[in-house]
């Protein structure tokens, strides 16, 4: 605790984007800076060890556990929301997989309003924000705070390369670096794990910037709201241990309180659509129509094999394998306790029309829930699987005034034929992969959708029973232009109609990025450090982007599709 009242700049949340913003905004010793935190601390060998994923992500000390509303598209399915609550938010309970997402999916961004948001001048704030264990070159960076790496190089598991090999000879394209030059097509992984540890934003930013006096940071407390005078931002109303507290802003209130808690926070301080503040009985400060409007997420599913070697993860899941894995990585941070163990992947179009991928696989050697429950017997194999770009929206509501209740989600999840379609084809085209001659030294019959799951119907109704959420919700909170009702910022991220106030994370995109989130949110906070402190923004790249060439009228660069996919692909 701080007995100051008074800071030039307040956080709201240690999380991907808070911990970056605390680290650069405190750098050169000038600005006080307060970091508001709900969750605890990161020490804990759960978060640390990659192998342990699981564990935070499903434990109510480190995670807020929201769920959704009964999806309709989901015949009334929950599904599962988890939220970082704890020093580095949602990156010290991820996946930890690194995706920066496609180049075009920034020039979308740009083309939605987000002026000055493109692909060529956001990557310059990738780059800084990582070490990646290549090396510099013109796509990555070479001295940034978050180390990126891919894993053990594959050389573990067979697998992995038999993955990358049966994309190849369903005719898809090979890429070294998709966070490169070439998203589109199969190979390794990219993680945040540095030195065998996990490469949360608290690790990368947060460890190094409470070294500084002129950074506070307060943990356990649940912020009540924002003080708006005037239609400014004047500070934050907070309680910790039972006691409520108010601290002012000289320059700047910062929201980085995620996808769900940010347009929970400004709806709370009487900033949002003007019937759902009054519905919950919150005094109108601000009419924004768009605030928890826009929400987006990534779906997936376990498409899951029997494998015939005895060369997967699930012979690892007995107490002593655990205990030996455990004991390497708290010895030298190496093996199987170092990974995440998505060490291959893919991105692929799935349509011929579709200009950048729009469906992502992660490969993993073996045949298990996320959650770490219900393995298969023997041994088994899966990709995670889905579409990227959806056109369902959903919404982020808060039902009454008190902070401490969850706010009303709804995804809408699979609401547009689109979207029914996409999961179709989804099904289709990584069946038709998985069954090519690379894996078939591996392959041991399919486990799930099942040989019974061919049609339309039984695939609509397989997904809708199986899908979950791949953990990505954002977007409500976007950035736009003036002209769009909608947008709930600026392209400076500073919200419309309420001075002294800016959001920076993942709901400030306009559009879901094609891949998971941390890396972009990492970006979006770089950028802004910059834009808050009235820095010269870095210069504009000038890179090559790979595209198919015939995206306009393939789907794939070898041109042989099969029968029963022709339709899909030509529509």
């Amino acid at each position: 605790m701080s007995n100051k009242t008074e800071f030039d700049y307040i956080i709201v949340g240690a999380g991907s984007a808070g911990c970056v913003l605390a680290d650069r905004l405190t750098a050169s010793g000038e600005h006080q800076v307060l970091i508001l935190e709900a969750g605890g601390t990161d020490k804990s060998i759960f978060i640390q060890m990659p192998t342990a994923l699981s564990y935070p992500m499903n434990t109510e000390k480190y995670a807020w556990q929201f769920e959704s509303q009964a999806e309709a598209g989901l015949d009334g399915r929950k599904l599962h929301c988890p939220r970082g609550k704890v020093l580095g938010g949602s990156s010290s309970i991820n996946g930890m997989v690194y995706v920066r997402g496609h180049a075009c999916d920034f020039d979308e961004w740009e083309a939605n309003g987000a002026s000055g948001w493109n692909y060529q001048s956001c990557l310059p704030y990738f780059k800084r924000a990582e070490t990646w264990v290549g090396g510099e070159d013109e796509y990555r960076g070479g001295e940034g705070p978050v180390g990126t790496c891919n894993g053990n190089d594959m050389a573990l598991n067979p697998l992995y390369r038999a993955f990358i090999d049966s994309g190849e000879q369903a005719g898809y394209p090979v890429t070294e670096d998709y966070n490169g030059y070439q998203q589109e097509g199969f190979g390794p992984m990219h993680m945040t794990v540095d030195g065998g540890v996990r490469a949360s934003t608290s690790n990368a930013y947060l460890r190094r910037a409470l070294k500084r006096p002129n950074l506070t940071l307060i943990k356990g407390v649940t912020v009540n709201k924002l003080l708006i005078e005037n239609k400014a931002a004047t500070g934050v109303s907070y309680t910790k241990g039972g006691v409520s507290y108010e601290v002012k802003a000289r320059k700047e209130v910062i929201s980085s309180a995620g996808s769900i808690g940010s347009p929970q926070l400004l709806q709370l301080s009487g900033i949002g659509p003007k019937g759902v503040l009054q519905a919950a009985g919150v005094e109108v400060k601000h009419d924004l129509p768009g605030v928890g409007e826009n929400l987006q997420d990534h779906l997936e599913v376990y498409f899951q094999y029997f494998c015939k070697a005895p060369i997967t993860l699930n012979g690892k899941l007995g107490l002593i394998s655990k205990g030996l894995i455990g004991t390497r990585w708290i010895l030298f941070k190496d093996g199987l306790g170092a990974t995440n163990h998505f060490e291959s992947c893919a991105f692929i179009r799935s349509r011929a029309g579709v200009k950048w991928p729009n469906i992502q696989y992660h490969f993993l050697p073996a045949a298990i829930r996320y959650d770490g429950k219900s393995a298969v017997e023997g041994h088994g194999f899966q990709v995670h699987v889905g579409p990227n770009k959806p056109e369902s929206r959903g919404h982020v509501r808060i039902t009454s005034a008190d902070p401490d209740d969850k706010p009303e989600i709804v995804f809408n999840y699979i609401s547009t034929e689109q979207d029914k379609q996409d999961w179709r084809d989804c099904i289709r085209l990584t069946r038709e992969i998985l069954a090519q001659s690379a894996m078939e030294p591996y392959r041991d019959g399919e486990i799930q959708p099942g040989d019974a799951v061919q049609s339309d119907e039984t695939i609509d109704e397989w997904v809708k029973a199986n899908v979950e959420s791949a953990y990505h919700p954002s977007c409500t909170c976007k950035m736009g232009a003036d002209a769009d009702p909608m947008a709930v910022l600026d392209s400076e991220l500073r919200v419309r109609g309420i001075e002294n106030l800016r959001v920076v994370d993942s709901s400030i995109f306009p559009t879901i990025t094609n891949g998971n989130l941390n890396g972009p949110t990492i970006m979006v906070a770089e950028r802004a450090a910059d834009i808050i402190l009235g820095n010269a923004m870095l210069p504009s790249a000038d890179v090559a982007v790979w595209l198919d060439p015939n995206w306009e009228t393939q789907q794939r660069l070898n041109a042989y599709v099969p029968e029963d996919l022709q339709d899909a692909v030509n529509e």
